[in-house]
């Protein structure tokens, strides 16, 4: 399909000073498309220089629009010298290339340098002309719309959803070839630029071609990683939901709803899935020949490791019939898929039947280097060995696919750790293949699945169990089996029935490994790996049962491999739910030597335990109603063995006969303490302090039992940094420090945001890396939302004030960086004055975007700035319009840290630099916000010897148009924009 590409230059201002005889700048522009260059007329003498070039036009195919970027170096022109560079501008053409999309991309964009940040602002026009092409032959997949949210997009709904896209391509980092030791650093960063602008788009485009394959027309839950070799090269690697999407177009949209989203979603096609269960196994030992690579697997679905009761309910005898023809008529529907995953986490009603578990895999790999581009088999080997681990844990759990599956790695000298997690799952094949299945399943479907507990049921056989489990018949239809505690990857369903509210609970390990190169490294981290795992998962299930709850949702699990330590961080979000038992508490026991002390003490642990519980359980307003056990029948009738947990390995059965489980409740869940370690993770789990009053935090988009949310967020992005001493470093000591960076983290944020209470901190993303020897860096991001309290909120502030006194002062080796603040954000609640951070230091980036586009916006002219949020929903206001996405690669690199503030000043700058030209790039397409923000990555590197640091950030997002609820009563009634053209007329939820 030929296409036509023009571009016209019209402004620049706030240029740098080129010239320092004159202050000024003799300013001109190349626009470079492919091999095709342009140049503009030098405008002397002027930082704010007015070219208003002619139409530059470039005749190309359209596989090249999706490929290439869009190239404007700004430069100084030198009569007797080389011209200087002031900076860059990559345009991504994709939005342009969607039937529904902006017809334009105009506006001010700001001139970024890898050296010196944003020097200044230029203003493009752009303009695509397609022709179309229905050669089935084609190699582009223009028309296929990308979405990195993990739900259905607002204004669409699914009309099948087809199942796992994933494509990666390979080539040299520039960073490592020999040329690099001659050129410049600004030349090498834009070289990497470059290409990895370049193989994103052909990454895109590949995966659309799959999708079109698929008769498809969308990718949901897009997520695109990039992972740095090193000498071994670069990986860009994406996956995705492929679906078939149609816009509503009922004239119900601009009606106004109600703020709170939990109901809003319960309005719309989407629901937010769980699982449970778990299941473990090891791949075999590894072996090695000579001349070989060591490959070591390794895969987790965790029951088997850890704790008796994580299967899920199982099928009464009623719906045996009933489930056989589910499940015929869903495997008949996924056979033909290789993998049958899901990237989504939440899903249109009827979705999802049954969750089985999550499972999980990891594989540990030597990276060796990449010989020919165009042939990543090796890579595509390895991904497709961990997704056929994790197809046949589902399977061993009674179902025929993965949800909410999502793939990492972490990378260190010459080993890579691949992860994969997810959710075994029973899905509706109504949505998995075109037409509808036989309209009796349907209905069997509505009858056989009790709202709020039809998920928890286990789908596989309660006789032939693949782990040992506890089960209970469901506590809200009585009818089928229930696990005591469910375990899942994906979001909380609106239609769950949860006591009380939720709250973020998180496990943290460090272990230390000796340094060691090649197999021998390889083979120390895959035997450090299992023992990992364990404990995580038992300091989640510790945590959970200490705060009273029986389900965690949006569990993420990240394993990341340094030279000389790993480190483990899982974040979930735990609740109440109505359809499971309550969980039993935990019993401290242990061998009691003759010492009165000892006994003591280990009575005033149980008791601090039990008091910590209650008043979890008053704190997050547990109280669930009292059912009798014969109402709800008998557990299974195998003998449950009680989970013992922090027991060495060297206990014998002989000690384990001697321990007195009677005492107490029956369901206790006991720690066995026998060891200094124990003890000390007993103090641990005692010591984790619950958010101060007024605020609560979660992982997942929506906190169970809030659901009077306001339209008032604050999306912020912060990064911490110790450097740990090498002397007399511990296992013990390594967690502390772990431990406390975390915490203090959460505690500055807290005393950050207390003007905006009552609050919560949802979808709370962290990230930890190694990106040095004894260097640990953690980056979170999430958003906060206010929500109405009948509460004095001048007592809580001063309460929290009181409480944080310590926090405002930061230690200068725990560093943080940008709270990303709007000038909009905070009308009534204003930070306070020390703590602000503006975004738009480089120039007027937000408003000037808004003001200054030639292509009018949908947005209201009182919102100034363009929104960012990780959520997919903006509370108060309604998505009408989704503009494309937004992924963005930027490099910063310096020579004089020092003189820019240290490595505080360095990360704080770039990081509101990139929120600058996120905001640039949306507003200049149209639209006025960014959900399903993301910063996948944040790599940062320094050298305090040579006053040098280099800082690397991806970021991704969804560009949207949204307009606010007070003003949906007037749009109706009053013609929209002509550049808004066609919006969404059909019911629009958030």
């Amino acid at each position: 399909m030929p296409g036509k590409l023009k571009v016209k230059i019209v402004a620049g201002r706030h240029l740098p000073v080129m010239d320092r005889a004159s202050d000024l700048t003799d300013a001109f522009v190349e626009v470079k498309f492919g091999n095709t260059t342009f140049k503009t007329d030098v405008y002397h003498k002027s930082l704010n220089p007015q070219w208003n070039s002619e139409w530059f036009k470039f005749e190309v195919d359209d596989e090249d629009l999706q490929d290439e970027p869009l190239q404007i170096t700004v430069l100084d022109h030198d009569t007797y010298s080389a011209n200087d560079a002031i900076g860059k501008v990559y345009i991504d053409i994709d939005p342009l290339l969607y039937s529904e999309a902006a017809t334009v991309i105009s506006g001010w964009f700001p001139i970024y340098d890898t050296i010196h940040g944003i020097r200044g602002e230029i203003n493009v026009v752009v303009k695509v002309d397609l022709f179309n092409d229905l050669n089935r032959f084609r190699q582009s997949s223009c028309g296929v719309k990308f979405f990195c949210t993990t739900n259905i997009p607002k204004c669409y709904r699914a009309v099948i959803i087809h199942g796992f896209v994933e494509e990666l391509v390979v080539n040299e980092d520039p960073e490592y070839q020999w040329i690099d030791r001659i050129r410049t650093p600004r030349a090498s960063n834009e070289a990497r630029q470059r290409l990895i602008s370049l193989m994103s788009g052909e990454l895109q485009r590949k995966i659309g071609l799959k999708v079109l394959e698929m008769r498809g027309n969308a990718v949901v839950g897009y997520l695109q990683c990039f992972d740095l070799e090193g000498e071994s090269g670069l990986v860009v690697r994406a996956i995705g939901t492929a679906c078939t999407l149609d816009k509503l177009s009922s004239p119900a949209a601009f009606l106004p709803a109600c703020n709170s989203p939990s109901k809003e979603m319960k309005e719309s096609a989407l629901v937010h899935p769980p699982s449970h269960g778990c299941r473990s196994t090891h791949n075999s030992p590894i072996h090695t020949a000579p001349g070989s690579r060591l490959t070591q697997n390794f895969s987790v679905s965790v029951p088997t490791l850890i704790y008796t009761g994580m299967g899920s309910g199982s099928a009464g005898k009623e719906g045996g019939p009933f489930k056989a023809l589910l499940r015929q008529q869903t495997q008949s529907a996924l056979e033909q898929r290789e993998f049958p995953f899901f990237t989504l986490t939440a899903f249109p009603p009827g979705f999802l039947v049954h969750a089985g578990g999550v499972v999980s895999a990891r594989s540990v790999k030597l990276l060796d280097r990449i010989h020919n581009p165009d042939e990543p088999e090796t890579r595509d080997a390895w991904w497709a060995e961990i997704r056929q681990e994790i197809k046949s844990h589902a399977k061993a759990l009674g179902c025929h696919a993965v949800v909410g599956y999502s793939e990492s790695t972490s990378i260190c000298e010459e080993v890579c750790i691949l992860s994969a997690s997810g959710t075994a799952a029973v899905l509706n094949p109504r949505f998995l293949q075109d037409g509808a299945v036989e309209g009796c399943l349907e209905q069997r479907l509505e009858e056989n699945l009790p709202a709020g507990c039809g998920f928890c049921h286990i789908p596989y056989d309660e006789l032939n169990m693949p782990f040992p489990a506890h089960l209970t018949y469901c506590y809200n239809c009585r009818k089928q089996k229930v696990p005591d505690v469910l375990f899942t990857t994906i979001d909380l369903p609106t239609d769950a029935t949860v006591i009380g509210k939720g709250c973020l609970i998180q496990a943290r390990l460090c272990r230390l490994k000796k340094k060691a190169q090649a197999e021998a490294n390889a083979t120390a981290i895959s035997n450090l790996l299992p023992f990992m795992e364990y404990e995580v998962h038992t300091q989640l299930m510790n945590k959970l049962k200490l705060k009273g709850m029986n389900a965690l949702f949006g569990l993420r699990i990240q394993i990341t491999v340094g030279e000389n330590m790993l480190m483990g961080l899982a974040s979930a979000t735990g609740v109440y739910l109505a359809a499971l038992p309550m969980p039993g508490g935990i019993q401290i026991a242990g061998k009691t030597p003759n010492d009165g002390s000892y006994e003591q003490h280990i009575s005033h642990m149980q008791k601090k335990i039990n008091d910590t519980i209650a008043k979890n359980k008053e704190l997050y307003e547990i109280n669930p109603p009292e059912i009798s056990e014969e109402v709800l029948g008998s557990p299974i009738p195998e003998p449950r063995q009680r989970s013992r947990l922090f027991r060495s390995q060297s206990e014998s059965s002989d000690e384990v006969t001697e321990l007195d489980l009677s005492h107490g409740k029956k369901d206790a869940f006991v720690l066995e303490i026998d060891d200094t370690d124990a003890m000390e993770d007993v103090h641990s789990l005692l010591t984790d302090v619950p958010p101060p009053s007024g605020f609560y935090s979660c992982n997942t988009e929506i906190m169970p039992g809030i659901n009077n949310w306001t339209s008032e967020i604050q999306m912020f992005t912060s990064v911490r940094v110790i450097r740990l001493s090498s002397l007399n470093l511990t296992n013990q000591a390594l967690n502390k420090n772990f431990n406390d960076l975390c915490e203090n983290l959460l505690k500055s944020l807290y005393f950050k945001l207390r003007s905006m209470i009552p609050c919560c901190l949802c979808h709370v993303n962290f990230t930890v890396s190694l990106p040095e020897d004894e260097l640990i860096q953690v980056t979170v991001t999430a958003v906060a939302i206010t929500f109405d309290k009948n509460q004095a909120l001048q007592t809580t502030k001063t309460h929290v004030e009181k409480s944080f006194q310590r926090a405002s002062t930061d230690n200068e080796e725990l560093l943080q960086f940008p709270l990303e603040l709007c000038s909009d954000a905070f009308p009534s609640h204003p930070f306070p004055p020390a703590k602000a951070v503006t975004v738009e230091k480089p120039g007027p980036v937000g408003e000037g975007n808004s003001r200054n586009r030639s292509a009018p916006s949908c947005a209201n002219s009182t919102v100034g700035v363009v929104k960012m949020t990780p959520l997919s929903f903006i509370p108060g206001a309604k998505i009408t319009k989704y503009l494309g996405i937004i992924n963005m690669f930027f490099i910063r690199e310096t020579t004089s840290l020092r003189e820019e503030g240290g490595v505080s000043g360095f990360l704080h700058a770039f990081i509101a630099e990139v929120f600058a030209m996120v905001r640039a790039h949306v507003a200049a397409l149209g639209g006025n916000a960014v959900v399903s923000y993301i910063m996948k990555q944040c790599v940062f590197m320094e050298n305090p010897n040579k006053n040098q640091a280099q800082c690397l950030i991806n970021v991704s997002g969804d560009a949207v148009v949204f307009v606010r609820e007070s003003e949906l009563e007037v749009v109706p009634s009053q013609q929209p924009p002509a550049n808004c053209q066609p919006a969404c007329t059909g019911e629009v939820t958030t």
